[in-house]
């Protein structure tokens, strides 16, 4: 087992593991540590805690110091100037012509590079505005290409359901979702209603995935032949969130009913031929 802190660098970002190297470590602390961009200022988000050795990305890196007043007062300073420098780009971005959207810029802490988040339909030739930003600002320049989903975990928002969106709010990484999942969740495949900001489909879609995976794994399917307190019957209909199936089954010699059961109610006898 290895003794780890979880450091953040932005709201929302993704989490990196650091060793505290002794040194007493609080939550909501903020320190100096070494990345690979250099020396960074990052808000601990994950008080000291032992995790397994796989659980790590390989060499683990130390935490340098606590922040100090001096070391806060520097990273406010890089935050005024990510602002100055958002306005230059988008001049020069203007005056090359180029087709490309400017998102976000972003001092490294000890002000060896400065990189730029853009965004854009295909690839860039940006030569030449990188050696305009580098004259004016004396250091690194890097100009980094992002995806919409991205572009909006930056800038922030609504989303459809009136909230701060996930993605500017908790989440750490993106994780993968797909059409299939609206699907199991019984949810209107048109693309404006299960769609984020950013035009790909919600995040959220993931959330009660796990859980509507198990249940329909134990939902007969349709058509399925199941035996229930009142008789055998046939499948024609379910609602997972309720755990609940419907069931056609025969009252009399000329008549049917369709009635609900609960799922532990039931037991199939046939499957769906």
């Amino acid at each position: 087992m290895v003794t780890v802190v979880g450091v953040r660098f932005k709201k929302a970002g993704k989490i990196y593991y650091f060793d505290p190297d002794e040194i007493a470590i609080k939550l909501d602390e903020r320190v100096i540590v070494e990345t690979a961009r250099g020396i960074e200022f990052g808000h601990v988000v994950v008080a000291p805690k032992q995790v397994r050795e796989e659980e790590i990305v390989a060499p683990l890196k130390k935490v340098i110091r606590i922040a100090t007043h001096e070391d806060i007062k520097q990273h406010k300073e890089n935050k005024d100037k990510e602002k100055n420098a958002f306005e230059v780009c988008l001049k020069k971005v203007e005056e090359h012509g180029l087709e490309m959207k400017l998102i976000d810029v972003e001092y490294t802490f000890d002000n060896n590079k400065v990189i730029f988040y853009f965004t854009a339909d295909g690839r860039v030739d940006f030569r030449e505005l990188v050696k305009d930003l580098a004259s004016i600002f004396r250091t690194r320049i890097e100009l980094r290409q992002i995806g919409v989903r991205d572009e909006a975990k930056m800038i922030g928002g609504l989303g459809p359901c009136g909230k701060t969106m996930c993605c500017s709010t908790f989440l750490g990484d993106f994780e993968p979702v797909s059409i299939k999942m609206a699907k199991e969740q019984n949810l209107s495949l048109n693309p404006t209603k299960i769609s984020g900001i950013c035009g790909r489909l919600m995040c959220c879609l993931k959330y009660e995935h796990e859980t509507y995976e198990k249940i329909i794994d134990k939902i007969p399917e349709i058509g399925s032949t199941v035996k229930t307190p009142k008789g055998v019957g046939i499948v024609v209909g379910a609602n997972v969130l309720l755990e609940k199936i419907k069931v056609k089954l025969k009252v009399s010699d000329d008549a049917e009913d369709i009635i609900c059961f609960e799922l532990d109610d039931v037991k199939e006898v046939n499957q769906k031929k």
